[in-house]
């Protein structure tokens, strides 16, 4: 299993999810196709569908010519406003895709209520560490915009994502890493992850890819919520409430 990120518009990203083996490739979040197809054509791979992360038009908004393009290729999402859908899928839903990429379904409202993460691993080299795609909930050091849900749908979603695999790979949807980190240092500026996450910033322009679900718990504070430091820096005890207050503070944090 190989991923390529795709940077796309002015900090997206879409993937390619490739099966090395038989050299076919998925698309994520393809929301500007020629420029999927171009690096698909530089790697020689065969693109046979798509996956969805939630219905966003910057994520969902190339699957329309996504299907002209490559007539008869499932577009996998979790609901129908997902533009140019064939597959609905919801939590737990598991499926093949080339020959052997196993995808897991993982519903993570908030964002969204049709968010779906995908959990990726590869059967043909039980060695490889899988992967997951998250869409705009968890990104490196933060999470997405409560626009369809609240601080309980948020904390349970990171909670799903957590109990992953500590070693699974982290591919989120945007570049916002840079942000994040300056807002984990006004949150936990005491916490030693921050400084790994610091590091990662400044060695790395594109910084998807390069964090683990084990990283997240570590350094990110929106899946710290029992931290001393946290919990101060909110004001509240309770896991809902000090979410809803940290995603308060991060949209209006100027840092």
């Amino acid at each position: 299993m190989k991923v390529v990120p795709i940077p796309v518009r002015q900090d997206n990203y879409a993937y390619l999810l490739i099966d090395e083996r038989c050299k076919k490739a998925v698309a994520v979040d393809p929301y500007d196709v020629p420029k999927v197809q171009a690096t698909a054509g530089q790697l020689d791979v065969t693109v046979i569908a798509a996956i969805t992360t939630h219905h966003h038009d910057d994520h969902s908004g190339g699957n329309e010519n996504f299907a002209v393009q490559y007539p008869g290729a499932p577009i996998y999402g979790g609901s129908t406003q997902v533009l140019a859908l064939s597959k609905l899928v919801k939590d737990e839903d598991e499926f093949i895709l080339g020959e052997n990429l196993q995808v897991k379904c993982l519903a993570t409202p908030c964002h969204t209520r049709d968010s779906i993460s995908y959990y990726v691993t590869d059967s043909s080299d039980g060695s490889q560490v899988g992967g997951v795609f998250t869409g705009d909930t968890l990104f490196q050091g933060g999470c997405g915009r409560f626009f369809e849900g609240d601080g309980e749908h948020m904390h349970a979603a990171l909670s799903y994502l957590g109990n992953l695999p500590n070693e699974t790979v982290v591919y989120s949807g945007h570049e916002y890493t840079a942000a994040n980190l300056a807002f984990a240092k006004s949150i936990d500026p005491t916490n030693p992850g921050i400084s790994r996450l610091a590091k990662l910033v400044q060695e790395n322009k594109v910084t998807t890819g390069l964090s683990t679900i084990g990283d997240e718990k570590e350094w990110n504070v929106f899946m710290r919520l029992d931290s001393e430091a946290v919990k101060q820096a909110t004001s509240m005890t309770e896991a809902f409430s000090i979410m809803d207050r940290l995603r308060e503070m991060k949209n209006a944090f100027k840092g």
